[in-house]
């Protein structure tokens, strides 16, 4: 992927915040990685925009439903670490 220098302001103590948890990989890769992380959830909440306005809201019956499953897959994935002879 290209690459383009650009100039932004951050707060001091921010940037002393990232530099003691970065070492090598440094700040710009800990900033890309962060401004990355913020375009797709920002994309996200435009296709969950986008779906509430042709699909209607989710119900909160809907969303229980889909959080249970959720919960359930966790729990599956928990057993299966669990298993003997598993991979950790």
């Amino acid at each position: 992927m290209a690459t383009r220098k650009i100039t932004v302001t951050v707060p001091e103590e921010l940037v002393e915040s990232i530099k003691e948890r970065v070492h090598a990989r440094g700040v710009s890769s800990y900033i890309a990685a962060a401004a990355a992380h913020q375009d797709a959830m920002d994309r996200l909440r435009e296709l969950a925009e986008r779906l509430e306005e042709e699909h209607g809201a989710v119900s909160d019956d809907e969303q229980r439903a889909a959080l249970d499953r959720i919960a359930a897959i966790d729990d599956w994935h928990d057993q299966q670490r669990l298993r003997p002879g598993a991979a950790a």
